[in-house]
């Protein structure tokens, strides 16, 4: 009985990962604070994007893991760039675009 529900699960966990294709990745680092990793397409569409739109950057620093200042304005993440981003907004800022926690305001990862 015992060998039997170990072959179910690990052909269950089989499945399910032959099944998942993610866009993104979010995973919490040792200081709380998430870390999301993007597709390299994705990475090229949002730059593009970046470009193309004329996306005026904010004047302050910002920094992975530290919150946006309240004046900064956070932009709505376009559907093109997936799924998994739409829930981020994004800060775009000396040449890099930030994707930002809404809820909290903090910076989650540069897009380079």
């Amino acid at each position: 009985m015992k060998k039997l529900m170990l072959t179910c699960a690990t052909a269950a966990l089989i499945s399910t990962g032959a099944m998942a294709q993610s866009t993104v990745v979010t995973t919490t680092t040792g200081a709380g604070h998430a870390a999301v990793q993007i597709e390299p397409e994705y990475r090229t569409k949002i730059r593009t994007y970046v470009t193309e739109h004329k996306v005026r950057p904010v004047q302050q620093k910002i920094v992975v893991g530290q919150p946006v200042p309240r004046e900064v304005e956070l932009e709505a993440v376009p559907a093109d760039w997936g799924p998994s981003l739409t829930k981020y907004r994004y800060v775009y800022s000396g040449e890099r675009v930030m994707l930002v926690d809404p809820s909290t305001r903090t910076v989650v990862q540069e897009i380079d």
